[in-house]
């Protein structure tokens, strides 16, 4: 995360007093997850705890998330994808900005309907690389665990999208840049938000 100052809000409470919270907590207490960030381990803990934190708050309530994450880490990515799923909450997904590689399956993973992506928002395939040094075996190894987590992405994002694995798998091949219309087309979301509706 950049090292820009996290702003606060000031409420009224009840009792005709104020409290101050940062505005990612004040979020928080409308249901509202903001991952604006590259997702590592630490990244994922928070978010999954928010997400379990509000379910505990209620069941039947959707969680929002809002996503702009340059990347990330895939196996932090899949731990939040699988928390999202594990929760009996609806969860909307909507895409702020751009959503790079791993990350794009969180936008996939949203209840079906809930999934949207903002006008002049971004979404980026990108193929999973292996990287590594030390010994042949090693390496082996390490390309064995990368075809085994791309399987992975791959099936996930074939049954969010409604597309063949082969597709998704062809698609990964190389970097692709999707346009919010482009975005709703291939299946990751259902939607582009032009404005909030009216409450």
């Amino acid at each position: 995360m950049s090292t820009y100052t996290i702003p606060s809000v000031i409420e009224r409470t009840t009792g005709g007093g104020e409290r101050t919270a940062d505005v990612f907590s004040r979020l928080l207490s409308d249901r509202i997850i903001y991952l604006c960030t590259a997702v590592d381990d630490g990244v994922a803990n928070t978010v999954i705890a928010q997400v379990l934190h509000l379910e505990n708050e209620s069941r039947d309530a959707p969680i929002q998330l809002y996503v702009n994450s340059e990347g990330g880490d895939v196996q932090a990515v899949l731990a939040i994808h699988d928390a999202l799923a594990h929760v009996r909450c609806p969860v909307a997904v909507t895409c702020v900005g751009q959503i790079v590689a791993a990350p794009v399956l969180l936008l996939a993973a949203g209840t079906p309907g809930l999934r949207a992506v903002l006008p002049h928002s971004r979404v980026v395939l990108r193929p999973l690389e292996a990287s590594g040094r030390g010994a042949v075996p090693d390496l082996i190894l390490a390309t064995e665990e990368v075809e085994r987590v791309r399987g992975q992405l791959e099936q996930l994002l074939a049954e969010a999208t409604g597309r063949d694995a082969a597709q998704v798998r062809h698609d990964l091949e190389r970097e692709q840049v999707l346009d919010a219309e482009a975005t709703v087309a291939y299946g990751l979301a259902d939607e582009i938000l032009l404005r909030r509706p009216r409450a």
